[in-house]
């Protein structure tokens, strides 16, 4: 039978009349392969499904950081610009706003909220406006229009536009689910946190000036308690946070373990003096070069008799003249205590809400170097508000400080 002028090919072969070869003009179709034959070439091998992972990891980072710039920016542009046109236009000021240049765009997402609406797809009163449907790029319209309005409140129109052109080709990528690349993904991170301290968020965590808040820490961080970073070893928390970042403006600082290399040999003696001067009040707690807990550390490593007990004399020497140069030395206390070695922990700012600690578990046959890190957070921010019991790590690390201090001795 034809079908639209076309001849459909013949069927099995070997019956009367059929034939292999196709007739001019005749639509040719595929004949269905060995079901056996399919599966190997449909299927993904491990390092296919490797990179979906790591695209979809990608995705959802930027999706995090994305969607908390939008709503900011959606709020921004509520609270500037609502005064000015609600008055008069009620419940259509987005449109008023829009104006004639503006006109296409705000119909197409008036048109969209309205079948969002006979749908039922508005799940939520709050989002039955439509500003809640205007995209990013609508958003940073709105305010280039009347960027008079938002003057006062921000320093630099081009910083924003920048900020905003750079989230866009990672807004681009994640709508339509293609591979972001982690330089894009980083580049989007950077403007995103650039965006969201110029429109005025993230104030509410003093701690953020010496270990950024990250998004994802942000929203999902109270699954682990206060830990908010966790590192294989010491090389790789050093390369995302070196050593001036973590110690720099801290007002106290205490920290334990065997010879504390992470302070003493990464932060300069001349920065510690005047990090005292400055206020900040440190005890720093070393293993006893002279005990027996060194010589059996010294045995699991493998190191040469000795070597171990050297180096940490060599830093508590140091410490020791560091503090000699300060004109209070009770605000640089250094002591030694004599018991089994079980974590270095550098608390930062641990008496109040605003402390960060680096923390590091001694393993049988690994060097703190090569020790993973866990990174903690103080205060309580992180805590689900139904865990009112749950303190997370920092209190505990702090509280084993103190216990380890109270047994240790003053080094003179």
């Amino acid at each position: 039978m034809g079908s639209g002028g076309l001849e459909l090919p013949p069927g099995d072969e070997g019956h009367e009349g059929n034939s292999t070869e196709v007739p001019p003009g005749a639509v040719s179709l595929a004949r269905p392969m060995d079901a056996g034959s399919i599966g190997p070439e449909l299927d993904w091998d491990t390092d296919a499904w490797r990179e979906v992972r790591t695209r979809a990891q990608r995705a959802g980072r930027a999706y995090i950081w994305l969607n908390l710039v939008e709503q900011r920016l959606r709020a921004v542009v509520a609270a500037v610009l609502r005064p000015v046109y609600e008055p008069v236009h009620g419940d259509d000021w987005v449109v008023a706003a829009a104006g004639p240049a503006g006109q296409e765009w705000v119909q197409r997402a008036v048109a969209v909220r309205e079948v969002s609406r006979r749908k039922g797809y508005l799940l939520d009163p709050a989002d039955d406006n439509v500003l809640s449907f205007l995209t990013l790029p609508q958003l940073r319209e709105l305010m280039v229009q009347h960027w008079p309005c938002f003057e006062p409140y921000f320093d630099e129109r081009r910083d924003l536009e920048l900020a905003l052109d750079e989230l866009e080709v990672t807004r681009n990528v994640v709508s339509r689910n293609r591979a972001l690349s982690e330089a894009v993904l980083n580049q989007a991170e950077r403007a995103s946190a650039r965006l969201l301290q110029t429109l005025g968020t993230g104030g509410d965590v003093p701690s953020a000036r010496r270990l950024p808040v990250d998004a994802v820490e942000d929203l999902v961080g109270d699954r682990y308690a206060d830990v908010v970073a966790v590192h294989p070893d010491r090389v790789r928390l050093m390369r995302q946070f070196p050593a001036e970042d973590i110690f720099g403006a801290a007002r106290r600082l205490d920290a334990i373990g065997i010879g504390l290399n992470m302070l003493v040999q990464n932060f300069s003696g001349r920065r510690l003096i005047r990090l005292a001067e400055a206020g900040c009040r440190i005890r720093l707690l070393f293993l006893n070069p002279a005990s027996s807990a060194v010589k059996r550390r010294e045995r699991e490593l493998g190191m040469k008799r000795g070597e171990l007990s050297r180096s940490v004399e060599m830093n508590i020497l140091h410490m020791r003249r560091v503090r000699s140069r300060l004109r209070d030395p009770d605000a640089f206390a250094i002591q030694v205590y004599d018991e089994t070695p079980r974590f270095t922990a550098y608390l930062v700012d641990g008496d109040g809400a605003d402390g960060v600690a680096v923390v590091q578990s001694y393993l049988r046959g690994a060097r703190g170097m090569e020790s993973p890190v866990l990174v903690l957070r103080s205060g309580s921010r992180l805590v689900k508000p139904d865990d009112a019991g749950e303190a997370g790590l920092f209190p505990t690390y702090r509280e084993e400080f103190e216990l380890a201090w109270a047994d240790s001795r003053p080094v003179s």
